[in-house]
């Protein structure tokens, strides 16, 4: 049986807070999906540390949350519109510690999990390593009007080692927000453990003013499309792992490099080859037309991108935007341009392209035409609500999780671990071992159609970059929809 305790923390030197803090939910924060998110980080440990790394998680978050402040509370209207994150003086997070590390249970340990490249699946129900109901999946209770809370936390401590969740509502941050919290927690909790100096912080992380716009008048509000629905054509999904190596990588990269010498990037030589590939093994399925184009998303993260001024690298919130081939002011290709007509190397240079055109300044433009939109939330990007065989790419290379220190230890690697397949999603993980000597490459989780899955896993010419790693994730509902 699984023993549990709930801790709930107040922010650092809370007790000198104000009654309460409002942060403006900003315009760009809108247009992310009404789901929480959460990470698992995977720490191989020993027992005689697992005390210490309560107390160190502990500290470390309630130092963290003294500095990351919109994270403890909830989401609520505000009387102007719009929407604010709430932190009153007596706000609390839950921290909750949960031990599975019994000899006598048949929890996963940790060996178990690094056996299936911590899949999902080996984890068995979520429910029992999640805070219900905060975990992946358009839902209700994340909803902005619902003041759903902001983040909780549940460290799992299994035989071998520590399954840290960390949760969040998608409006309080991006991959690349949840990062910089991540890097600033594993450095509070090293300063903790080892009694090194503190990290510094920037309050100016805080500030999303610069992609934040002024609330229009109710009168001049205009509708926005309906929220969008899931696709009636989608199938059941499963999440696939891939890992390219770095030498497979390079491969790909030469060979779609252009001849006329301009450049294209790693990134734009795998996406390429995704795309091409996944559209290849799936038109004899879904029969598309070979002139009809598809819906093909990669999310970028605008932190490198704005200027005037730019924002600190740890700036909470979403700071991204996103490259679709639908509102891109380059000719599409068409199904047949994705399987052949096109060369591998034109393909690869027109994702460079649809990359390189997102900036500052469309950005801009689009979140004016956002702030005049009477309901927000219902312009996130929601791939499942497009037709099979779209595809929406997160790129998390930067995340970069596995150099934490967090004094007790280092994490293995982390997961989104989920329940919930988005077929149509990408997810890009950053290598486990980053050392300049291993050919370990970034890992992908693809969530594919159930029912197609070994054509994808069986076709030679991907298996010639790409390797299996096992099914990172399935659908919870899939028993009750397969009887």
């Amino acid at each position: 049986m699984a023993k549990q305790e709930v801790f709930h923390l107040h922010p650092f030197g809370w007790e000198n807070d104000p009654e309460e803090e409002r942060f403006k939910v900003s315009t760009l924060d809108y247009l992310s999906v009404c789901t929480y998110n959460n990470y698992a980080l995977f720490f191989r440990l020993d027992d005689a540390d697992k005390t210490k790394a309560v107390e160190v998680l502990k500290a470390g978050l309630e130092r963290t949350l003294s500095q990351e402040r919109h994270m403890c509370g909830t989401i609520e209207k505000d009387p102007e519109g719009g929407h604010s994150f709430v932190k009153k003086k007596n706000s609390t997070v839950r921290l909750f510690v949960q031990w599975l590390d019994s000899p006598d249970d048949n929890y996963p340990t940790f060996d178990d999990l690094e056996k299936t490249n911590f899949s999902a699946v080996t984890l068995g129900d979520l429910k029992l390593w999640s805070v219900d109901p905060m975990t992946y999946g358009e839902k209700p209770e994340a909803h902005p009007d619902s003041s759903p809370i902001v983040a909780a936390y549940k460290a799992n401590f299994i035989r071998g080692g520590l399954v840290f969740n960390m949760h969040h509502l998608h409006y309080a941050q991006d991959v690349m927000g949840w990062t910089g919290l991540t890097h600033q927690l594993a450095e509070n909790c090293n300063a903790i453990a080892t009694g090194a100096e503190f990290p510094s912080w920037d309050p100016a992380c805080l500030d999303v003013s610069r992609i934040t716009k002024p609330e229009v008048p109710e009168e001049n509000k205009i509708d926005g499309p309906p929220i969008p629905e899931r696709h009636p054509d989608q199938k059941l999904g499963i999440s696939l792992l891939f890992h390219l190596p770095k030498s497979k990588a390079a491969e790909l990269k030469k060979l779609a490099t252009p001849t006329d010498g301009s450049w294209i990037s790693t990134y734009d030589a795998f996406s390429a080859f995704i795309w091409r590939t996944l559209t290849r093994v799936r038109v004899p399925v879904f029969k598309p037309e070979p002139s009809s184009n598809l819906f093909w998303c990669e999310a970028l993260d605008m932190r490198r991108r704005l200027h005037s001024p730019k924002p600190p690298a740890r700036i909470r919130g979403n700071v991204m935007s996103a490259a679709m081939t639908e509102t891109s002011p380059f000719p599409q290709p068409t199904v047949a341009d994705i399987v052949s007509e096109w060369s591998f190397s034109d393909l690869a240079a027109y994702i460079r392209k649809l990359t390189n055109n997102v900036n500052q300044e469309n950005l801009d433009q689009m979140l004016n035409i956002v702030a005049a939109v009477r309901d927000k939330a219902s312009l996130n990007i929601r791939i499942d609500s497009k037709p099979p065989m779209s595809l929406l790419q997160t790129d998390h290379r930067d995340a970069d999780i596995t150099s934490t220190d967090f004094g007790f230890a280092k994490p293995v690697t982390y997961r989104h671990i989920l329940d919930c397949v988005t077929v149509g999603v990408i997810v890009i993980y950053p290598p486990r071992d980053p050392s300049p000597e291993s050919d370990e490459g970034p890992e992908f989780a693809i969530f594919y159609e159930r029912e197609l899955a070994q054509t994808l896993i069986s076709d030679p010419e991907w298996n010639k970059y790409f390797e299996y790693r096992g099914v990172d994730a399935e659908d919870a509902d899939t028993p009750k929809l397969a009887n």
